[in-house]
């Protein structure tokens, strides 16, 4: 690295406690997602809120992990860091059950698309600060975001306070997923394995699924997956096909699978030719090492990958998605469940759209057919929850059971035609519904 570089590394380096105490009381932060979040920091700075060294702290994320709910989002703290969430796992259904079960108001929520997150911290909300993890220091003096450059690397461009923790075992990405050293208030040095999620097991119901979705992706088609026992079914069922594009909000790794294999090359891609595209990445060791200075894969902030503009410019999208429940209609809600927020919008609408405006895309929706050990139909007559792809976006539902092409569709063709994809146990009810409707 160059001495001037390294001098200036050195003056900003300091312990994590230290780094900590820069954070000032009424600070808004925004914190790394998912794998991102640095522990060191972050276990520091919720001791200075135990002690009330800290107050009126608020916390504006998507995709905490367990780094962030054992420290800084610990429910006793929440009166001196409140967390802010853009969307909800298990970190803040678990804090809303709890209370729930003590009659206090619900987690705050932001509702948005996850495109959308760099203008809602920048422009509106205006946070201050920023903490997370990125890797090593290059000899020109820029650190990568890795795994999560999605909303971090714009906030790092604008925030008051850059504190990052530096983390050997974060991958340095291409793309533009950097902030430079000369943009940065502290460095905290720690070196602690990454977060990996665990393999999913895939069920009857999600390969079924995964074989009727591969039918519909062909040779040089521009994929983008979600998370779960169902996209890795269907990239399992993908090893056939040739010039596969990435064009993907997340990377996970069953894409990595099949850019390993040569099935996925990007030589068809009108954008980004050549490259495999996300926002973030998150799985298993493996599939970090394999971002790790690898030119055929980029990071990209979240408003570039998600915006459907860009999105659109490739031809052949296929956008895969997963949602909750869908109505006679064709509306998703792929967020709330027994009348709480259960995750949030995401990219789904983003890529719904981008894909609608790809010439050649095609934009799928999935679930299974039941829900609740199978006392439970996710077609339903009326969504419980709010609409987070409305009727008109939609394009093509499947289930276990088969696929429902919505586009150009009337809404008794729809209704019709969902109901010949829920379980056979529903659809007489289904049908009934859709009478009370005036949709049959």
């Amino acid at each position: 690295m160059a001495s001037e570089f390294a001098e200036l590394y050195r003056s900003k380096l300091v312990s994590a406690k230290e780094a900590a105490a820069l954070v000032p009381s009424g600070a808004k932060i925004t914190m790394g997602a998912v794998i991102s979040q640095p522990p060191a920091t972050f276990k520091a700075l919720a001791e200075r809120a135990e002690a009330g060294e800290v107050e009126d702290l608020r916390l504006y994320y998507l995709l905490s992990s367990g780094i962030a709910g054992s420290t800084v989002m610990r429910d006793e703290l929440s009166e001196r860091i409140a967390p802010i969430s853009f969307f909800h796992g298990g970190v803040e259904r678990a804090l809303d059950n709890k209370r729930v079960a003590e009659g206090r108001p619900l987690l705050e929520f932001l509702p948005t698309s996850f495109g959308r997150t760099p203008h809602i911290m920048i422009d509106v909300i205006k946070v201050d600060t920023l903490m997370a993890t990125v890797s090593p220091m290059d000899e020109n003096g820029y650190f990568s975001f890795g795994t999560n450059v999605d909303y971090s690397q714009p906030v790092s461009q604008t925030a008051r306070h850059v504190i990052l923790e530096v983390n050997p075992n974060m991958p340095r990405a291409y793309g533009n997923s950097t902030v430079h050293i000369s943009q940065v208030t502290a460095i905290v040095e720690h070196e602690t394995p990454l977060v990996e999620l665990p393999s999913f097991e895939i069920g009857v119901e999600d390969r079924a699924i995964g074989n009727i979705v591969a039918g519909f992706i062909h040779d040089g088609d521009c994929l983008q997956m979600g998370i779960g026992a169902l996209p890795d079914a269907i990239c399992a069922a993908l090893g056939d096909r040739k010039h596969l594009g990435v064009h993907t909000e997340m990377m996970m790794p069953g894409l990595m699978n099949l850019m390993k294999a040569g099935v996925v090359d990007n030589s068809r891609k009108k954008v980004n030719t050549g490259k495999s595209v996300y926002a973030f990445a998150a799985g298993s060791k493996e599939l970090y090492e394999y971002l790790h200075e690898n030119p055929l894969v980029e990071g990209h902030p979240v408003d570039y990958v998600n915006n459907p503009f860009v999105i659109s410019q490739n031809d052949n999208v296929v956008s895969v998605n997963a949602t909750i429940e869908v109505d006679l209609f064709g509306a998703c809600n792929s967020e709330f469940l027994k009348g709480r927020q259960f995750s949030a919008s995401g990219g789904q609408l983003d890529f719904v759209r981008g894909a609608n405006y790809s010439k050649n895309g095609r934009s799928i929706i999935a679930c299974h057919s039941t829900a609740a050990k199978g006392t439970a139909s996710r077609i339903v007559p009326k969504l419980s929850g709010p609409v987070t792809t409305p009727r008109n976006d939609v394009h093509m539902i499947v289930t276990e059971h088969g696929y429902a092409d919505l586009k150009g569709k009337t809404a008794t063709e729809r209704a019709r035609a969902l109901i010949s994809i829920a379980h056979p146990q529903f659809r007489e009810q289904l049908e009934q519904e859709a009478k009370a409707l005036s949709l049959l």
